[in-house]
């Protein structure tokens, strides 16, 4: 049996609609769902640092872009060097993603409105139910996590072989079912690796639409298998928040401590970061 701790870690200005975030040392980087920027936060220092990823040209603002015309970055995920930020693919402008090297503070782009198509027909999954929310990169293998808050409910997994992204020829993808509240079945929100475990968070959010948000009923945090994708374990630990973004903090025998970040759907730019304790 599994207890968990939830407590606010840190409340930040000029941030909105957190969607995602890594932690790198002190070095806390958090994604928005409708911003053109990359945020990186200090934790030790308190300091919020900027970094531009979309054109000004291209966008009229970069913060508060207006819901038809956002990028929708839902993922931001690592490996190695870089970090990875993905549109959701949930309408046609969301299908970017940008390649981001701290080290060198250099930003690339690229289109997977090819590869999204693929796992659409893949998957068998129309527009209205694909919401690309969480997303695992080990160097040589993507898992990317559906959120099923459409009609479908297509809750699932795909995994692809190979680096490239951009370039995906083949892949699979697995239904998922995950506890559920009131009868609303929970979502992925995101995902985290953890030696040979994936620790997913999830919310029940009452609406059957990828696009118009609905009444949160609760959020879960789980874990699966990575070699065989089958669920360990869930547990509920909020009964209103709506997290979107986890990260691992640090590990233990005894517990593994994460930071999440919620996006209250509003356009007000600020965000809390919440740290949740699981004791095993």
């Amino acid at each position: 049996m599994h207890s968990t701790t939830l407590e606010v870690f840190a409340e930040i200005d000029g941030i909105g609609a957190a969607s995602g975030l890594f932690l790198h040392e002190d070095l806390l980087y958090i994604i928005g769902d409708n911003s053109g920027y990359l945020n990186e936060y200090n934790i030790k220092t308190k300091k919020l640092r900027k970094i531009q990823i979309l054109s000004a040209q291209t966008f009229n603002q970069l913060e508060n872009i207006p819901k038809p015309l956002k990028p929708d970055f839902e993922i931001l995920c690592q490996h190695g060097d870089k970090l990875y930020i993905l549109g959701s693919g949930s309408t046609p402008k969301r299908n970017l993603m940008i390649e981001f090297d701290p080290k060198t503070q250099k930003v690339f782009q690229k289109d997977l409105t090819e590869t999204y198509s693929l796992l659409k027909s893949i998957s068998k999954t129309d527009d209205q139910n694909f919401n690309l929310e969480g997303a695992i990169f080990t160097g040589n293998e993507w898992l990317l996590f559906n959120r099923g808050n459409g009609i479908d409910a297509k809750n699932g997994i795909f995994t692809i072989r190979g680096a490239d992204l951009a370039k995906t020829k083949q892949a699979e993808f697995k239904l998922f079912k995950l506890p559920n509240i009131d009868h609303v079945e929970s979502s992925f929100t995101d995902a985290a690796l953890v030696k040979s475990e994936i620790f997913f968070i999830a919310t029940a959010e009452d609406t059957k639409s990828t696009y118009a948000d609905g009444e949160i009923l609760g959020s879960f945090i789980g874990s699966i298998n990575l070699q065989t994708l089958k669920l360990t374990f869930s547990h509920k630990i909020s009964g209103k928040h709506k997290f979107e973004g986890i990260t691992l903090m640090n590990q233990s025998e005894q517990s593994t401590t994460f930071l999440l970040c919620e996006d209250r759907d509003s356009e007000e730019l600020k965000t809390v970061i919440y740290k949740l304790v699981i004791n095993f």
